[in-house]
């Protein structure tokens, strides 16, 4: 699959703007983001770049003030750049993520070979970071575990390696579908049952434990399905959320009963851990 690169350049660069266009970008078929010293880059499939994502390109950018260029890119230079590029992620002490080309860590609780495909779900995002130091208070042991939006598939298999008996990881992205099925495994996590598709292709049973490590809108109109698939006492954990949304995304989870028990934040960006 060829890409199309939309690199942009921001006349007063900030980490700020950067994190707001990602969200904003993230709502579109935009599925890699690089940050820079002066803006962003960001990757979409060549046959998505509309006329309508143009639009809204150029829109945020009269509202951003940044000035942007396209570029083609064949699939295997993309892949090869970021290969170039991965360098291994250390979440403290308690998961480091490396590719297979990288040599094993030896002081981490949790190894996870996680092959560059795309950027997010490798852990180099601060929603990913986020998710999995969460993930490392809460009890996963003999309980059943969805993994919504699930990238590279690297929070389904963490959540096995803590002793989840049985995971669902389901991706509405082929692309995402087919690289969790690889990372699964090359992480021998066989009890990660992999589904390309929406929530709909989820069983509607109690999960003990909801991963979504996706964005602000995909979660707010997930809610009504999301809690058809939660057990009684259940937790929901979210990321893909920017500090300035927090609270929007607080006040939908309270309509259906979830109440907020644990937050984290970095770099504008926020994950939240709510229980039924």
């Amino acid at each position: 699959m060829n890409y199309k690169s939309v690199n942009i350049t921001l006349n007063t660069p900030s980490t700020e703007t950067n994190e707001i266009l990602i969200a904003l970008l993230g709502e579109y078929p935009f599925d890699t983001f690089e940050e820079n010293e002066t803006g962003i880059c960001a990757y979409i499939p060549e046959n998505e770049f509309s006329a309508t994502v143009k639009r809204k390109v150029i829109a945020l950018s009269k509202k951003y003030n940044f000035i942007f260029e396209t570029q083609h890119i064949a699939y295997k230079n993309w892949n090869e750049e970021w290969e170039k590029n991965y360098d291994p992620i250390e979440v403290e002490n308690f998961v480091g993520v490396r590719a297979d080309f990288h040599q094993p860590f030896t002081h981490m609780q949790h190894e996870l070979v996680i092959n560059p495909k795309m950027a997010f779900g490798t852990g180099h995002h601060s929603t990913t970071f986020m998710m999995i130091k969460l993930m490392r208070d809460i009890d996963f042991k003999n309980k059943k575990v969805l993994d919504y939006g699930c990238g590279t598939g690297i929070l389904a298999i963490l959540a096995a390696r803590l002793g989840a008996v049985k995971i669902f990881a389901v991706d509405i992205e082929p692309a995402a579908h087919e690289n969790t099925l690889v990372n699964c495994e090359r992480n021998d996590t066989p009890s990660v049952e992999v589904v390309c598709g929406t929530l709909d292709a989820v069983p509607n049973e109690g999960y003990d434990i909801i991963l979504a490590n996706i964005n602000r809108n995909i979660i707010l109109q997930s809610f009504p399905e999301l809690i058809k698939r939660i057990n009684e006492t259940g937790l929901l954990v979210v990321s893909g959320i920017l500090n300035i949304d927090e609270e929007i995304i607080t006040d939908e989870a309270e309509k259906f009963r979830l109440k907020k028990i644990k937050t984290e934040q970095r770099n504008n960006w926020s994950a939240i851990v709510f229980k039924n």
